[in-house]
């Protein structure tokens, strides 16, 4: 006996079965790590998946001007790290534009054929670390999970996952998992006056509020502090004239440092009320590009 099927019920569960099918995780590769070097975190309904991401970013280490301390300090870290001695969770802090996200990259491109491998997770997506690290624990690699440009506006609570993580606590990471955050606020979250109020001496010692505590303790937890500052003049100077040098040399025509390309480097500077690497560099491909095509 043929059984009919009513058209509206027929119609409802066809509506019923595709919203369970868009909640469904996706399904997807699994990453091929051995020739993809980077990957980001793509949330899906109730999870995610990591999406790879072909690294186009040729940045050289040595391409990075008026950071060495700062290179040093992440390149020693991130080579004890790929060799499994012991290594820091590091953030990176300071001025825009100083090259702290460019370091990371410039790691990546050092290190990739040496087993490094970058993951990155926007702030939002933080609340999936545990499965993140589930994906990779164990992969014969060393993975930067890396939160660029983060920063936690006051009520936000994703930040204590990142805490968890950092403390290790049960989202810890695994062994062959580092951090690495940049951020324009050395604490992370803001800073308002009245988060100094009601400290206290205790013995003779000044100790912080309470809310200056619980600011500074996510900031704590990395190993590593690396702060970026904004350039002196001369710093600056120094730094147009070896991106312009360099330019030089990658087009083959030489730029002559003049009196009028300092001053307009000056001008430039001021113009972006910025002196830093970015601001060097932007310059010099402006100056050397109008040069030569003159």
């Amino acid at each position: 006996m043929k059984m009919e099927i009513n058209p509206e019920l027929a119609s409802q569960l066809s509506r019923v079965l595709g919203s369970v099918e868009m909640l469904l995780p996706k399904v997807t590769k699994p990453v091929d790590w051995a020739t993809c070097h980077a990957a980001n975190w793509r949330r899906h309904s109730f999870s995610g998946y990591l999406e790879p991401v072909k690294v186009t970013d040729t940045t050289q280490l040595e391409e990075l001007l008026g950071v060495d301390d700062q290179k040093a300090i992440m390149v020693n870290n991130t080579k004890q790290f790929l060799q499994g001695l012991p290594a820091n969770n590091a953030l990176l802090w300071g001025s825009r534009g100083t090259g702290k996200s460019s370091i990371v990259k410039a790691l990546l491109n050092k290190y990739g054929e040496q087993g490094l491998r970058v993951i990155q997770v926007e702030k939002e997506d933080l609340i999936y670390i545990s499965e993140i690290f589930s994906a990779i624990e164990d992969q014969p690699y060393r993975f930067i999970m890396l939160c660029d440009d983060l920063t936690f506006e006051t009520g936000e609570l994703t930040y204590k996952m990142l805490k968890s993580a950092l403390d290790g606590s049960v989202y810890s990471a695994p062994e062959n998992v580092l951090i690495y955050v940049t951020s324009n606020r050395r604490y992370l979250l803001p800073e308002y006056d009245g988060d100094h109020l009601g400290g206290k001496y205790v013995k003779g010692e000044l100790q912080q509020s309470e809310i200056q505590e619980e600011k500074s303790s996510l900031s704590d937890r990395f190993g590593l502090w690396v702060p970026f500052h904004v350039f002196s003049q001369d710093r600056y100077l120094e730094a147009v004239r070896l991106s312009t040098e360099r330019w030089s040399k990658q087009l083959g025509a030489e730029i002559p440092w003049t009196q009028d390309l300092e001053l307009a480097a000056i001008k430039w500077s001021h113009d972006k009320t910025k002196r830093c690497g970015r601001t060097a560099y932007q310059f010099s491909k402006n100056w050397v590009g109008k040069y030569l095509l003159k």
